[in-house]
């Protein structure tokens, strides 16, 4: 896990990159040239800490890469490498496989990673993981390509009113637009050729891919997740630094744990968030249930109004490509608490996007006349140009294949919802205290799994997730997996109403707001507890413009927009 910047096509400006994220790569930064290029790595060190360095070389070819490559062990039995490693580097055997696959290589990898790979061909790759768990973001100047790991290495940002409006009703915005000039997304499993000043997509890997297993048995099915889990778990635990668990007490993050206690043989260490508003709805109690079943070193970490409003221009700083989901705040909480400890922890993202927990998956099955409807995100009412940006992306993207319509609104979500806001905020929330997040559930053999499932072991009655559902009950009774789900939310509204007055007169004056929304309406959101939803996300844009457009320091936003 790290971060990466260059330049391809001249010698200048990858050092000023690499230095506005340096917070990725605590453990030090490299820049060196090659060939007419400039790589720049900000390290923290994960696997093979003394000779792991990037940029790193080997068979002709240079790489400097953000993530981790979980079957380099795999890749190098296969490819009868061993003989020819200088280093332990998980990126080292795509360089040697490289030599002799071409861009072939790349079809091989299992894990998250964002990488630019100089070929010994001459050829220059830019490739992105096919879920979208690592960022990577590019800027065209004229007839030279710069990169970078997150967009605030590229300087101020700009007020872009389509952008902005998306981030206040959906909470995070669709697309390859960024709203930093000239500056785009490499999409999930983008695989890009730079040649002659110009990024050429030469193809994506997609997420999902069809699984011809029709896997009928139910019994059957449960051995299969068993070992998928277990193969996924056990890959996503390899590093040579102390990894633990962000536990929620959820079926996702249940589930990896009881995992990890089988696969480990010391006390697993996980950290869990609550509110300091007692009737708040929250987690803790079967997070502990769970932890103290499993003999875990548990560690409760509690959220207050103190901390949201120390945090919250953290969240605006961390989530420079604009997401305004609350719960980046206890992340970040849970981020810099958990990094006295651990490097590594592992997280439950994509169980509901995989096994098809949302309530709106079940209620897509339904039929009109029994409340059915299809399954959409939830969008802020006062907010019409956002939802005509997903409709217009529901009308142009299409499924890999041939697809059921609970597997659908799967899809749907694996490809927005999931890479634009609970990757990205899971990504900059770690990064931003240097704590790599790993996701067992966002592994392509679990992906193709799940998705080889019959509908029925997905959703069954009022249960979503019902085959990770009786494996926990096999595995982790503590964990109740058949009781009413209690839900997570933030008690964002407590903590804002105290100053909802001096929030209504400022705000309106913060350019990035002013772009999408009246003083009128910034007022009636906040004097109408109707709109209470919408709260947040102004907050969050108020405070996102004054630190990435304005230059506001993030220690100062709070004090600038309320004083």
């Amino acid at each position: 896990m790290c971060g990466i910047a260059g330049v391809l096509g001249k010698s200048e400006g990858a050092e000023a990159l690499i230095h506005r994220i340096a917070h990725r790569g605590p453990d030090g930064i490299r820049i060196e040239a090659v060939g007419d290029h400039v790589l720049a790595h900000a390290r923290l060190s994960v696997i093979d800490l003394n000779s792991g360095w990037q940029p790193l070389r080997a068979a002709g070819s240079t790489i400097v890469g953000n993530g981790e490559i979980y079957n380099y062990r795999e890749l190098t039995e296969q490819f009868n490498l061993s003989g020819l490693l200088s280093t332990g580097s998980d990126f080292e055997p795509l360089l040697h496989i490289y030599a002799t696959e071409g861009e072939r290589a790349f079809t091989y990898l299992r894990g998250m990673y964002a990488f630019c790979l100089v070929g010994v061909d001459g050829r220059t790759w830019i490739v992105r993981d096919p879920f979208g768990i690592k960022p990577l973001y590019v800027r065209r100047a004229g007839s030279d390509v710069e990169f970078a790991s997150e967009p605030k290495a590229f300087g101020k940002a700009r007020v872009v009113p389509e952008i902005l409006e998306q981030t206040l009703g959906l909470h995070y915005s669709l697309g390859q637009s960024t709203p930093w000039a000239d500056v785009t997304r490499v999409l999930p499993g983008e695989i890009c050729e730079f040649k002659e000043g110009q990024l050429l997509t030469q193809g994506r890997r997609p997420a999902l891919v069809q699984d011809v297993r029709r896997i009928r048995d139910e019994e059957e099915a449960l051995g299969e997740l068993d070992k998928v889990l277990e193969d996924s778990v056990q890959v996503h635990q390899r590093a040579d630094v102390p990894y633990g668990l962000f536990l929620s007490g959820g079926i996702d993050s249940s589930v990896i744990a009881a995992m990890m206690a089988r696969l480990n043989e010391r006390p697993v260490v996980a950290y869990t968030c609550g509110f300091d508003r007692k009737l708040q709805r929250d987690e803790r109690s079967q997070a502990e249930r769970v932890a103290t079943s499993l003999k875990f070193d548990w560690v409760e970490v509690e959220f207050g109004e103190k901390d949201f409003w120390e945090f919250a221009p953290e969240a605006a700083w961390a989530m420079d490509d604009p997401v305004a989901d609350y719960a980046c705040l206890p992340t970040l909480k849970l981020a810099k608490e958990a990094r006295s400890r651990l490097t590594v922890v592992l997280t439950g993202e994509g169980g509901d996007e995989l096994f098809a927990g949302y309530g709106r998956y079940r209620r897509s099955l339904r039929p009109f006349w029994l409340g059915g409807r299809k399954s959409e995100p939830q969008i802020a009412p006062m907010v019409p140009g956002a939802s005509s940006t997903l409709e217009r992306w529901r009308a142009e993207a299409k499924p890999p294949f041939a697809m059921s319509s609970l597997q659908e609104a799967q899809w749907g979500d694996i490809s927005t919802w999931l890479p634009s806001d609970l990757l990205a905020k899971a990504d900059r929330c770690l990064m931003a205290f240097g704590l790599e997040g790993r996701t067992p559930f966002l592994d392509p053999e679990v992906a193709k799994f799940a998705f080889s499932l019959p509908d029925k072991f997905k959703v069954r009655g009022r249960f979503g997730k019902y085959l990770l559902r009786r494996w926990l009950d096999k595995h982790c009774p503590s964990a109740e997996p058949w009781s009413k789900k209690r839900g997570f939310t933030v008690p964002v509204a407590d903590w804002i109403a105290p100053r909802a007055q001096d929030l209504a007169n400022a705000l309106p004056n913060v350019s990035s707001v002013r772009s999408v929304w009246s003083k009128e309406n910034v007022q009636a959101v906040f004097r109408d507890d109707r709109h209470s939803a919408v709260r947040w996300p102004l907050v969050f844009l108020g405070l996102w413009g004054l630190i990435h457009v304005d230059g506001v320091d993030r220690k100062s936003a709070v004090g600038a927009l309320l004083n």
